[in-house]
């Protein structure tokens, strides 16, 4: 387990896995998970760094073990991708998973090295109104103060298992919080169009999904394949927003070595 401090003051926890002068990945989780509670990219991560992978695995800003008080901004996750970049030599991969899609498109940008970006079920044309209008909805009941208004809101059309799961954390409702990068990543991208946010980005580009998988993220990943200068959309072994460990690890370990 190791620390840095980002730009903005935050400081984020973070685990390191592999060779330090080795070619990297950066795992961006989507709404929710910490590392304690994610053993599936903690396991994937393990098995790249075996491989001779570098791998880093975070607790975002204002979840675990990188506590941050308030609402956090996505600026604020930006910097801190920025700085879990800059410790590795590069090229450097994003690995974003669900929302952490929509993070790791927008930070490609910031990351001096970019060696990629390979993208897990982004939840991207899931809503029926659009992120833009869902968000601003979410948005409202956290500048409110109503955050379980805002987690349900958040939660919409997702599994309700998996927020009865959440009003069992210690953290809730204020883990809200700490997913506004999520929303505003995910309106940002929809508003402007994935083809305008990857403009100028000539790293290769891997949308995937899982074999198992909800409605619309196939079509969601064929559409930021084709919206990439080098894309590609595949399946991959996985169910239900998540992937196996050593079916991911193979494969972007492949990513770093064949350049897609």
């Amino acid at each position: 387990m190791s620390t840095l401090t980002t730009a903005v003051g935050d400081t984020v926890t973070y685990d390191h896995y592999g060779p330090a002068d080795a070619p990297g990945v950066l795992f961006i989780q989507g709404a929710g998970p910490t590392r304690a509670d994610d053993p599936v990219t903690t396991e994937t991560a393990r098995l790249l760094g075996e491989s001779g992978v570098q791998a880093v695995m975070h607790d975002r800003v204002g979840r675990g073990d990188s506590p941050a008080a308030g609402p956090i901004p996505l600026e604020r996750e930006l910097a801190a991708i920025t700085a879990l970049a800059a410790t590795m030599p590069g090229p450097v991969v994003l690995v974003g998973h669900s929302s952490g899609c929509a993070i790791a498109m927008i930070a490609a940008r910031e990351v001096a090295h970019l060696g990629g970006l390979v993208l897990w079920e982004a939840p991207l044309g899931q809503f029926p109104e659009g992120a833009p209008a869902w968000w601003a909805g979410v948005a409202a009941h956290i500048a409110a103060g109503r955050l379980q208004d805002a987690v349900a809101a958040y939660m919409v059309g997702m599994p309700p298992e998996w927020l009865d799961e959440l009003r069992r954390s210690p953290a809730y409702p204020a883990l809200i919080h700490s997913w506004i990068p999520d929303g505003t990543a995910l309106a940002g991208i929809e508003e402007d169009g994935v083809a305008a946010r990857l403009h100028g980005i000539t790293a290769p580009v891997l949308a995937v999904v899982g074999t198992e998988t909800f409605p619309g993220m196939a079509e969601a990943a064929d559409a930021i394949a084709e919206a990439a200068a080098v894309g590609t959309s595949e399946c991959l072994t996985g169910a239900w927003h998540s992937w196996d460990p050593a079916a991911m690890s193979a494969r972007l370990a492949a990513f770093i070595r064949d350049g897609r």
